[in-house]
């Protein structure tokens, strides 16, 4: 039972990620897979760990790095990605830690489409109002600050998937206070 909510939580993690950068948390399970023993992907997931699908994702970490830091070519991008996280965040919470073998595939990526997706609306609806507040400043900050968050989540999703929960249940809890704040005072 504790074994199946990990699993649950490692998915909801993933797939959260996901919604912010859909590459950075299928490199890192894809690493994982590859030269450790804490993911264990199975078939059709296992590809993941080829090293040609790992060079093909180390570059569009890349590229999502450049483009979502450049004012006005981030909102574009982020809606060509509507498509990708949520895709991303259904790969990933079926693929990790034998969840597939827990809940029924498609249920398992009902949820990672519907987590990935709703942090996904969530940012690129942020995007452009970041973007008009800071004069495009604040983009490569904030883009930076989503990058690391994929990437810390993700990791903390594998290894620690509860404090993972907790910190993202936390995120969007601020989240809201904050919108909440922001009527308040308009």
């Amino acid at each position: 039972m504790i074994q199946a909510l990990s699993n649950i939580f490692t998915g909801f993690g993933l797939s959260a990620s996901a919604g912010l950068n859909a590459y950075i948390p299928l490199l890192i399970v894809a690493l994982l897979g590859r030269f450790t023993h804490l993911i264990q992907l199975k078939p059709p997931y296992d590809a993941l760990t080829n090293v040609w699908v790992i060079v093909i994702l180390a570059v569009l970490v890349l590229v999502e790095a450049f483009l979502d830091k450049i004012p006005a070519v981030d909102t574009v991008y982020n809606v060509i990605q509507s498509l990708a996280r949520p895709a991303a965040g259904a790969i990933l919470f079926a693929a990790s830690s034998h969840v597939v073998s827990d809940i029924h595939p498609v249920l398992a990526l009902i949820c990672g489409i519907l987590i990935a997706g709703s942090v996904h609306v969530a940012k690129t609806t942020a995007r452009p109002v970041i973007t008009m507040a800071t004069a495009g400043a604040g983009n490569p900050v904030v883009s930076t600050a989503e990058d690391v968050v994929a990437a810390v989540t993700s990791l903390l999703s594998v290894l620690m998937p509860i404090v993972a929960l907790v910190l993202i249940v936390a995120g969007v809890l601020l989240i809201i206070r904050a919108l909440q704040r922001r009527r308040v005072q308009a």
